[in-house]
């Protein structure tokens, strides 16, 4: 059994000081298989002067050459054929750019026992059948987005007796109908079965702030949830406090504060990271963070702001061990939590685009171009 697959059927999806040295093997092999198989990996790898081999404790990991995303969206690398790739996916993209993402049979095998682990605590898993509404994209063969792919994935946690879709195709474009969701809504709201929700935190709030201001009131079903993931995006001007929309949520449609979840994750780094009772998001054995200072790219002390790293051995046939994201975030201590958990903890505060700042994140973007010049 590889390194990964051990990682992947951990028992406890939290135990991340018990994990330190599998981690640190299933990066190894990863990071080995990507130098193999990815000679554009190889070529950033060396001119990093970094080797697999450096990878003896966690510690290390801090060594691993990170790879922006906005370098993903116009290189294209792979460690295998696409033949091998049963899932492709992209993601949302900037300014007409996207990244493409490969996972391989691996991959999926380990995505799935990690979503069913990360998932339980949160009591998305259930045999029950529930209807849902989804914030998100109706599925189209060519829509390969990673959140579409993603919020349909998870209307498999239930049984699901109906989706209806906030996003559908129009005219050669994608459309909001939260009219034609609300219908939905207040039809479901007389079913013996909840409702799930599930998609873009500014979708639900539009949604539920038309139901307010219109003055419908609900009781759903009990066992009705909300699963908010995918951020505000082009929205961020309008985004409201979390507590905000748990009152709305509580007010329009009756669900409580403990039956919403919040997901987070990114198309380069699709690692589940779902939040805990306190709203809050634990690391899980299956990925590591590290925040960079954004003037030097220096691995930063737990309570520091700056650019988020995530790391992770999931994939094989993209080469995506570790990724240095836009999102600016600090980590803490897993037990200032106080909900039981004692993995790190990631605070979220934001997204710095690479256009907007000026740091040492273009110049690694930079390095790597000269290590890897053109598309590939």
């Amino acid at each position: 059994m590889s390194f990964r697959s051990r990682l992947f059927h951990w028992p406890d999806p939290y135990d991340t000081a018990a994990t330190d040295a599998l981690f640190t093997d299933a990066a190894r092999e990863c990071a080995a298989y990507h130098a193999a198989h990815c000679p554009p990996y190889r070529a950033i790898l060396d001119a990093a002067g970094f080797s697999p081999d450096d990878l003896h404790t966690v510690d290390d990991l801090a060594r691993i050459p990170p790879i922006p995303t906005a370098f993903l969206k116009t290189h294209r690398l792979r460690s295998m054929l696409p033949a091998r790739t049963p899932i492709r996916a992209t993601s949302s993209g900037t300014r007409g750019r996207a990244s493409e993402i490969g996972l391989d049979w691996g991959a999926c095998f380990a995505g799935l026992s990690m979503v069913l682990k990360v998932a339980a605590p949160r009591a998305l898993v259930s045999p029950k059948p529930c209807h849902y509404i989804v914030f998100g994209y109706m599925p189209r063969r060519e829509n390969a987005m990673a959140a579409a792919k993603t919020a349909y994935g998870y209307t498999f946690l239930a049984p699901a007796l109906s989706r209806t879709f906030a996003l559908r195709w129009e005219n050669g474009q994608y459309v909001p109908d939260l009219d034609r969701v609300i219908r939905a809504i207040v039809k479901h709201a007389a079913s013996p079965f909840p409702t799930r929700f599930i998609g873009f935190p500014a979708y639900t709030y539009f949604t539920l702030r038309r139901m307010d201001e219109r003055g419908i009131r609900l009781t759903l079903p009990a066992g009705s949830t909300i699963m908010l993931g995918g951020g505000w995006k082009q929205f961020w001007r309008e985004a409201v406090d979390k507590t905000a929309l748990y009152a709305l949520a509580a007010r329009v449609l009756g669900i409580p504060e403990e039956a919403i979840a919040e997901s987070y994750g990114a198309a380069e780094h699709p690692i589940l990271y779902c939040d805990c009772r306190n709203h809050r998001f634990h690391v899980p054995v299956y990925s590591r963070v590290l925040i960079r200072d954004v003037n030097t790219l220096e691995p930063l002390p737990p309570g520091q702001p700056g650019l988020v790293n995530l790391i992770s051995p999931m994939i094989w046939a993209t080469p995506l061990l570790s990724i240095l994201t836009d999102d600016l975030g600090i980590l803490h201590p897993g037990e200032e939590c106080g909900c039981g958990v004692k993995s790190p903890t990631l605070e979220l505060l934001g997204r710095a685009g690479m256009h907007e700042i000026r740091t040492c994140a273009a110049g690694a973007e930079e390095a790597l171009r000269r290590a890897v010049p053109g598309d590939t």
